[in-house]
């Protein structure tokens, strides 16, 4: 496939049919502009397999998302959830064009490729040192996410499609590639990954002399269980129990489901990460000047998202505090490569331990700001954050509720979130990471930091997901 200009008619499709994606990052306006950048034909024939680059301009900046294209004559049933629409050509034969994540005939030249580290065009398959990749496995598409899309095959690999594409090596294959090299057990293995090499794409921001990282193949955990819905049935199990009136940590700890052991499990792996991490990037001293930069950078953040949501700004003073006394206190501080996003959904409980996952820090943040070097306490607020995310998820799915029974249940979720919260950082201490508890000012700074942002990220995009860390601000903020 060549690339079309921009008033072909597979442009206007594909312009009508990105805003309706979940992995669109620009849903809060219009496209100004769409072209594609580079199109890469990876299979020819009917059906027919085309890899985009596509490149969308709003408000002035322009974004990079992949495409796997499909083309059929003839569309079965089980592809028309990734209906783009149909195209005529000139030879008066018209083909469905879909998004091929949906068809493992197709999907299934991915390990092929990668498997005998294929060069097609401006696109390099890649396979891992020391590894072998089965290439008789079907891909099905996971449901559930949103900012990428990971296929399943079989029950050997995930492959994760970065669907908005940023310059350079993406962090979660540069971190996993690394917590490999140095034998970490909390990470899964890396098999491949797809890239796109340097300077192929006119349109795209510089990005030196690296490769853009387009996806990651590793191992699948098939009998692994995700962290975040671990959390929400022992919230639901707490929420189900009689009888308890004070609602403290040491109730939810007695109650069935207490998910406490879990926390100070997930705390000890999370900590051995960070030693790994270190291990394989090294440990630098930051200057308090850097800490006072840092919260300035909080502020600018909190300025911007109280601006645009107003629900946040009741609490913007309280914040404020915490972040200048940050900045008061700053001293120099080790700073190393850490996870960036971390959460509950992020990580998997195994039959062998916890498994942490997806290294490419938050979506909303800059290339640079994703790779910079923090102090680890970071991940721990972030975790903690997810804490309370799932101690109020289900009340913000309950609907309308009664004062009284409102009360009750924000009481239990404030119970849960305090007791798993202490077991995270109790186990995240004893297996040697810095001490929580020993930092309070910095990791209420790093909670709050990430408050806000979820609640730009939530306006933005879930919007009904918004109470969710409002309602946990209002304790926070006291």
């Amino acid at each position: 496939m060549t690339v079309p200009p921009p008033d072909h008619s597979l442009v206007r499709l594909l312009a009508g049919w990105l805003p309706g994606q979940r992995w669109f990052g620009g849903k809060d306006g219009p496209i100004d502009e769409l072209s594609i950048g580079t199109a890469t034909e990876l299979i020819a024939g009917d059906p027919g397999l085309h890899h985009l680059v596509l490149d969308v301009r709003q408000d002035g900046a322009t974004d990079h998302y992949q495409l796997l294209l499909g083309v059929r004559r003839d569309l079965a049933g089980r592809l028309e959830p990734g209906l783009i629409g149909q195209l005529t050509g000139e030879d008066g034969i018209t083909e469905h064009v879909y998004d091929a994540v949906h068809d493992p005939e197709l999907t299934r030249a991915l390990l092929t490729y990668m498997a005998n580290e294929t060069l097609v065009g401006p696109l390099r398959f890649r396979r891992a040192p020391g590894t072998g990749i089965r290439t008789d496995l079907d891909g099905a598409p996971i449901g559930a996410e949103q900012s990428n899309t990971s296929l399943i095959f079989g029950d050997g690999y995930i492959c994760k499609l970065f669907r908005r594409l940023s310059p350079g090596v993406n962090p979660d294959l540069e971190v996993n590639l690394a917590l490999s090299r140095e034998g970490c057990a909390h990470v899964p293995a890396v098999h491949g990954w797809i890239e796109l090499e340097p300077g192929s794409n006119a349109g795209w921001a510089a990005a030196g002399d690296e490769p853009v990282t387009l996806a990651l193949l590793s191992e699948y955990l098939r009998t692994a269980t995700d962290g975040w819905q671990l959390a929400l049935t022992s919230v639901r199990d707490w929420f189900a129990q009689p009888g308890f009136t004070a609602f403290t940590a040491a109730d939810a700890a007695a109650a069935g489901g207490d998910f406490g052991a879990e926390a100070e499990r997930l705390g000890a792996a999370t900590a051995q990460v960070h030693r790994d991490l270190a291990a394989a990037f090294g440990v630098t001293h930051a200057p308090a000047s850097a800490l006072r930069d840092s919260v300035f950078a909080m502020n600018e953040q909190l300025d911007q998202v109280s601006a645009a949501v107003p629900e946040l700004r009741p609490y913007t003073r309280a914040i404020r505090a915490v972040f200048d006394e940050v900045a008061a206190e700053a001293r120099r501080l080790p700073v190393q490569r850490v996870h960036g996003d971390y959460h509950l959904g992020q990580v998997l409980r195994t039959d062998t331990g916890w498994v942490l996952l997806d290294f490419e820090g938050e979506p909303a943040r800059t290339p640079a700001e994703r790779r910079a070097l923090a102090h680890p306490l970071r991940d721990v607020a972030g975790m903690l954050r997810s804490f309370e995310y799932a101690a109020r998820f289900l009340l913000a799915r309950e609907g309308d509720l009664s004062p009284e029974t409102a009360e009750a249940l924000e009481a239990r979720a404030q119970a849960w979130a305090e007791r798993n919260r202490a077991a995270f950082c109790a186990g995240y201490a004893a297996a040697g990471g810095p001490d929580p508890a020993a930092h309070p000012a910095l990791v209420r700074a790093f909670e709050f930091d990430k408050a806000v942002y979820e609640i730009r990220y939530e306006a933005r995009n879930r919007p009904s997901w918004l109470p969710v860390p409002l309602r946990s601000l209002a304790r926070l903020a006291g």
